[in-house]
């Protein structure tokens, strides 16, 4: 590697290190709201540890190909703002030669994307949907908060107006368990426990109306236990696209276009686009890479002075039109006539079309 090639790549690199670590930090500011919320879903410490762990990778595919970007438009802006770029063209420098290292670091990436969005992130999201079940499980009582209807237990909606220890005030309970009849039943108050996935309610001063289904009319007890069954039973997980790895998802379509013959063929061809727009989608994240490099280098030796506002603003409107323009192919997966699984490569041979012309003209 020459000189200059050293010089430039190492640039790229120290540019690419500090703005992922900006941008994974925006990121990871989001999913602290999450996690937020799980504390106050009484989720347990440990079990937000793991959440924060494996939600890491899923960031990984918007960091590093924005990453990617941002360094190219600001290194190579930055040469051209000093002329640099014009030095090496009169010492009768290749800039292709210039551009190759950021271009392969840029296609290793891809190669770690693939492997990240294939394998890690589908398994992270497994693991979060198993961490976020644990708030039905684990968490009991602290489900039950003041002030807010809680319709979490099935066949029952529950509301009381305060809360000291296991102690329940004001307490109100809608119980539609039994299909002949709808009970409400209001107490002063309660005392809370569980046995096993059983939520007990031991109330005091009790109305109930009706008494039960073939007893119309209103009864009225000092005391009375109502029992929520299986109210903290482990929820059953449906594991979706986006939980299955590479191997899993191809057999999984493979599965689907032979056990899906009897179906109409309007909703065997949705069955099979939604499988299909989610397994090409993990290949044009990672594509994102190589093409916001080979697009951000260009772009950069184009810019003149002002190159950092200049440079981020190309980079934010660049990345926008990409991602916004996946995201709207994605959400059109439940109609095969479009071919979503194809139109998804529309915004990557953008890209690459873009960076060939913009890189003849630069040079």
């Amino acid at each position: 590697m020459k000189i200059i090639e050293r010089y430039v790549l190492q640039s790229f690199m120290t540019a690419f290190f500090l703005a992922w670590l900006i941008l994974s930090f925006v990121l990871t500011v989001g999913l602290l709201v999450k996690i937020t919320q799980l504390i106050m879903d009484g989720l347990p410490v440990g079990a937000i540890g793991l959440y924060m762990l494996v939600g890491f990778p899923e960031t990984l595919t918007l960091t590093v190909p924005l990453a990617l970007l941002v360094s190219a438009l600001l290194v190579f802006s930055r040469l051209s703002a000093d002329n640099e770029i014009a030095a090496m063209r009169s010492c009768g420098v290749n800039l292709l030669q210039i551009m190759q290292w950021p271009i392969m670091m840029g296609v290793v990436l891809t190669v770690l994307g693939l492997y990240v969005n294939h394998e890690i992130v589908p398994r992270s999201h497994e693991i979060r949907t198993n961490v976020r079940s644990l708030i039905s499980v684990d968490v009991g009582l602290s489900l039950l908060e003041p002030g807010r209807i809680i319709d979490d237990f099935p066949g029952f909606k529950l509301f009381f107006e305060k809360k000291e220890g296991n102690w329940l005030f004001n307490v109100f309970v809608f119980d539609y368990s039994q299909k002949e009849v709808s009970r409400e039943i209001c107490a002063e108050k309660a005392l809370v426990s569980t046995n096993g996935s059983d939520v007990v309610l031991d109330m005091f001063k009790v109305r109930v109306d009706p008494i039960e289904a073939d007893r119309p009319g209103v009864a009225v007890a000092d005391r009375f236990r109502h029992v929520i069954t299986d109210a903290i039973k482990p929820r059953k997980i449906i594991r979706k696209d986006k939980d299955m790895r590479f191997a899993e998802l191809r057999r999984e379509i493979h599965d689907r276009l032979n056990n899906t013959r009897g179906l109409p063929l309007e909703m065997r061809r949705k069955v099979l686009s939604i499988g299909r727009t989610e397994f090409q989608l993990r290949f044009v994240y990672a594509f994102a890479s190589v093409c916001f490099v080979m697009v951000g280098m260009p772009l950069g030796i184009r810019t003149h002075r002002k190159e950092s506002t200049i440079g981020m603003a190309v980079s934010l409107v660049v990345a926008m039109a990409y991602y916004l323009c996946v995201i709207l192919v994605h959400s059109l997966d439940y109609l095969p006539a479009l071919q979503p699984h194809i139109l998804l490569w529309v915004p990557v041979a953008a890209c690459v079309a873009f960076a060939a012309y913009l890189i003849r003209k630069s040079l």
